[in-house]
């Protein structure tokens, strides 16, 4: 496929920090995403929360399905707009590798462990995690840390961060993958990542959205009833009756979110494919400069808002789900103050960096990141079992 002018061809990609040899059967890109699912972090996504801890059913999204879901979202949407599928899919397996046992719980609950122990503290965000695990915490080449990715990969993956990490990152790294925030922070500029990151965010947002609904209803907490009060399934939901009228249950709502999912997908090439024609983009670089052109409609963003408003007050607020998040986070902070406390219950290369013995090592840290970097990388069960052996009971039944 001819890609447009305006996506990312991987022969002009602004490269790997380390440079390295052209793989003689792959792109740049297609080696990016071969080296994320091969890294640790990726597999150890299959144990970690999306809403649903992993205790609590085998059927639940996790991480790493989630991330698979995106990927095929995202390489869906970009071959129809003619844009790079495979720096897509590398972005959207990448873009969790950062994420914490217990989900947002847990990220929250590390976050606030941070600033308690030290109020200078930076705090803890996921997407600048994922970054980090991909530029220094994952160890499988003996040439450097990390896995070496291409910057517009990277650029990706931090589709968030704060002015102050953004700052940091750039001392090391200048004009690099967070110069965009630093100039939101000086000016009044909002520079954007190239479009294939931007689908990336967007196919995201459309995956848990769709996701987090069919969960909801598995789980018990959410029912077809009370999903008849969210425009958008209501919608496709009557839809699906006129065709298949008596259809009940679970076929109902799989088919009922089927139509939902490609609504929001032709909804995103339509939207996107006008924007692009107005503002015409040369190349990669105008589109940098310009404001978000992966986007939906007016009424479409209209309706996923009150899709994700629906969630956040029905399932994400739910009883049943705050008080699994206040256990996952007694975990959290359990965890991190028993290392902090007490280095030598993680293992010796953590201990390593803990104490400054492996100072000359990339990933070496203050000790407070140490210990957020080792709970950020375990997995549910992990997590659990460890506070478990360090507390003396069990925090999760079964």
């Amino acid at each position: 496929m001819t890609w447009a002018a305006y996506a990312c061809d991987p022969l002009m990609s602004r490269g790997r920090r380390i440079p390295e040899p052209v793989a003689p059967t792959r792109s740049d890109f297609q080696r990016d995403r071969d080296r994320i699912v091969h890294s640790t972090a990726f597999r150890r996504l299959v144990y970690k929360t999306q809403v649903f801890l992993n205790h609590e059913g085998d059927l639940f999204r996790t991480r790493l399905t989630h991330s698979l879901e995106v990927a095929q979202l995202g390489r869906s949407i970009a071959r129809t707009l003619r844009l790079n599928e495979d720096l897509v899919e590398a972005i959207a397996l990448a873009h969790d590798l950062g994420h914490t046992p217990f989900g947002h719980a847990g990220q929250d609950a590390l976050n606030a462990c941070l600033k308690i122990h030290n109020a200078q503290s930076a705090g803890f965000e996921h997407n600048l995690q994922s970054l980090r695990v991909v530029d220094t915490l994952e160890e499988r080449y003996p040439a450097y840390d990390g896995l070496n990715l291409t910057f517009e990969t990277r650029e990706g993956i931090l589709k968030h961060c704060s002015k102050r990490n953004a700052r940091h990152i750039e001392a090391r790294e200048p004009w690099g993958v967070a110069h965009r925030f630093v100039e939101q922070a000086e000016g009044p500029f909002w520079r954007q990542p190239s479009l294939e990151a931007q689908l990336a965010n967007l196919a995201d947002e459309i995956a848990y959205n769709a996701h987090d609904m069919d969960d909801g209803v598995r789980s018990g907490l959410l029912s077809l009833e009370q999903l008849e009060d969210v425009p958008l399934f209501s919608q496709y939901r009557r839809e699906t009756l006129g065709v298949y009228p008596g259809l009940q249950g679970r076929r109902l709502l799989f088919e009922t979110i089927r139509r939902m999912l490609s609504a929001q997908v032709y909804d995103v090439i339509d939207a996107t494919r006008t924007a692009l024609r107005t503002a015409a983009p040369a190349d990669v670089q105008a589109v940098r400069e310009h404001a978000a052109l992966v986007c939906f409609s007016d009424e479409m963003a209209l309706q996923s808002a009150s899709l994700k408003r629906f969630l956040l007050q029905n399932l994400y607020r739910h009883p049943q789900v705050v008080q699994t998040t206040q256990a996952a986070q007694q975990v959290v902070r359990d965890l991190f103050d028993a290392y902090m406390a007490d280095p030598a219950q993680m293992p010796q290369a953590h201990i390593d960096r803990f104490d400054g013995r492996d100072s000359a090592h990339a990933a070496s840290a203050k000790p407070e990141r140490v210990v957020a970097d080792y709970i950020a990388g375990m997995t549910d069960r992990f997590a659990a079992k460890e506070h478990e052996r360090l507390k003396g009971h069990a925090i999760f039944p079964g």
